[in-house]
């Protein structure tokens, strides 16, 4: 088995909990690689120098599984490399939060059962994510958990249309819309007032950020729609969306924005047979 090991070395100093990972693994017969989670500048903390890093299409060559050390940005980031290569990924907890994650770093000596094929694995929806402009696209984009759209730093607030299948939900003023997949459910989306889904459900959550208005309301719906969300026509505000976090792309008062159920799927690994709602209530403090 080849696992491909994909160390956040900003959250893993030194590395030391994905070199002990590796021991475990390799003690357990399998083959492992290192390979960065994203591109790490001059400033990253000191990597030993015996470890050696390869690049993402000679990691995943031939790979089985990947393990991913940091927090959910990070698991998010990698998650996204794992499913283009078709690779299942096991995120192990070194956040604040890590909702995503399976292990902690307690937890490290369960890795030995991914050898054994003694895992469960979990697919978990994406979403598609395009910018059109005057009738082209300009920007794609894939989202495990949500894609937002937020006002500029100057405007006080946006006006934006929302639709599904070309039948408008809401329309309103606010600092911007949250649309997330049953995973995102319970990160930013949230925050804002939008309900909890079961991460395996197929679904789009709608949820404004702080509109001024006492009718538009979070949305939960069926993962076929479509939806669009574009400001008001002739609009000279600036709005800006961001795709799991990443970096911002501007949007001008005539782009829309189209969101469907992406084609592929990540398949997380499943090792402790904790449930979703063990993980809700341990981590999010709800009792």
């Amino acid at each position: 088995m080849k696992i491909v090991l994909s160390p956040n070395p900003y959250r893993d100093k030194g590395l030391k909990v994905a070199q002990e990972a590796q021991r475990i693994l390799r003690r357990s017969g399998a083959e492992t690689v290192m390979c960065y989670p994203f591109e790490v500048d001059q400033k990253a903390p000191e990597i030993p120098a015996h470890i050696k890093f390869q690049e993402a299409g000679e990691a995943f060559q031939n790979a089985d599984l990947m393990v991913c050390f940091g927090g959910d940005g990070t698991i998010l980031h990698a998650a996204k490399d794992a499913q283009s290569y078709g690779v299942p990924i096991l995120g192990v907890n070194l956040g604040s939060v890590g909702f995503m994650a399976e292990l902690e770093t307690s937890e490290l000596s369960q890795l030995g059962r991914l050898v054994q094929n003694s895992y469960k694995l979990e697919e978990r929806m994406m979403l598609d994510v395009a910018v059109i402009r005057e009738g082209r696209e300009v920007h794609r984009d894939v989202a495990l958990n949500d894609s937002v759209i937020t006002k500029g730093a100057v405007a006080r607030v946006i006006d934006l249309d929302v639709r599904a299948d070309g039948i408008q939900t809401s329309r309103f003023s606010g600092d911007g819309l949250i649309v997330a997949t049953p995973t995102g459910s319970t990160a930013y989306s949230l925050s804002a007032g939008g309900p909890i889904v079961e991460p395996t459900a197929e679904n789009i959550i709608i949820s404004p950020i702080c509109p001024h208005t006492l009718r538009a309301r979070s949305l939960v719906l069926d993962g076929q729609r479509v939806v669009t969300v574009r400001m008001s026509k002739n609009s000279r505000k600036t709005a800006y969306l961001s795709v799991d976090g990443g970096k911002a792309f501007r949007l001008g008062g005539s782009d829309q924005v189209e969101l469907r159920r992406a084609k592929g799927k990540v398949q997380l690994v499943r090792l402790t047979g904790r449930s979703f709602y063990a993980a809700v209530n341990q981590k999010l403090g709800r009792i």
